[in-house]
């Protein structure tokens, strides 16, 4: 029982990989079709406006942070929500940049 099992996995398996192999040899050849350079060009633009929204989100954030953490007037639940604040900006737009190096460098790869 325990060999059947082993011999349809492999089957399957090989099956899968094989025509993984195939398609993306026979497919290639035939270039994007039209609505996928569509959706890759929309995707692209809107790439680009969350990059270009993202810097002065980011910067507005943080000087509300900035501000929110000197006007104070020694009240630390305020300057504890300035500090929250003024990090999760950071951390936000850090994560931002790194997924558009991510992507860039997964296309670079592609291409």
């Amino acid at each position: 029982m325990n060999k059947k099992i082993y011999y349809t996995f492999f089957i399957i398996i090989f099956t899968f990989i094989f025509l993984f192999c195939l398609t993306s040899t026979v497919f290639s050849a035939w270039g994007d079709p039209q609505i996928v350079t569509k959706i890759n060009s929309a995707f692209e633009s809107i790439e680009g406006w969350i990059l270009k929204l993202s810097t002065p989100a980011a910067a507005v954030a943080v000087g509300s942070g900035v501000f929110m953490k000197k006007f104070s007037f020694g009240d630390e639940e305020k300057i504890r929500t300035g500090k929250k604040i003024i990090k999760g900006s950071l951390f936000s737009y850090a994560f931002i940049l790194a997924i558009d190096l991510i992507l860039s460098a997964i296309k670079s790869l592609v291409s």
